[in-house]
């Protein structure tokens, strides 16, 4: 049974920090690519930041410069650290794992950015 359980999302004001997190259960997890997608209140889902087992990362130009994430292979956890946050990156934000022809999706934290 592959699980991935997202945490830390919460109210924040613009400007401020929230760091995401997700374990992984089920799936060697160094083997697989690890992403950040969000989808916002009307809008479709995005890609916001990837990053590869070995660690090369790719982010949306929306959230370079004030996002990063980052990966322990050690305790199968992917993180996504957002800074300098503003009301249009309130969503609901999700982990997804891929690798080995498979795609797996956690159930989402969600994010508010408001005064």
């Amino acid at each position: 049974q592959v699980q991935l359980v997202e945490s830390g999302g919460g109210l924040v004001q613009p400007g401020g920090s929230l760091r995401l997190s997700c374990a992984a259960n089920g799936i060697i997890f160094g083997l697989y690519k690890m992403s950040w997608y969000r989808q916002g209140p009307g809008k479709q889902r995005e890609l916001v930041a990837a990053i590869a087992g070995g660690g090369s990362t790719n982010y949306a130009d929306s959230v370079k410069g004030r996002f990063t994430i980052s990966r322990d292979n050690a305790k199968d956890t992917v993180y996504l650290q957002m800074n300098s946050l503003k009301p249009e990156d309130t969503a609901v934000y999700y982990c997804a794992a891929g690798g080995l022809g498979r795609e797996f999706w956690g159930q989402g934290t969600q994010v508010t950015v408001s005064s």
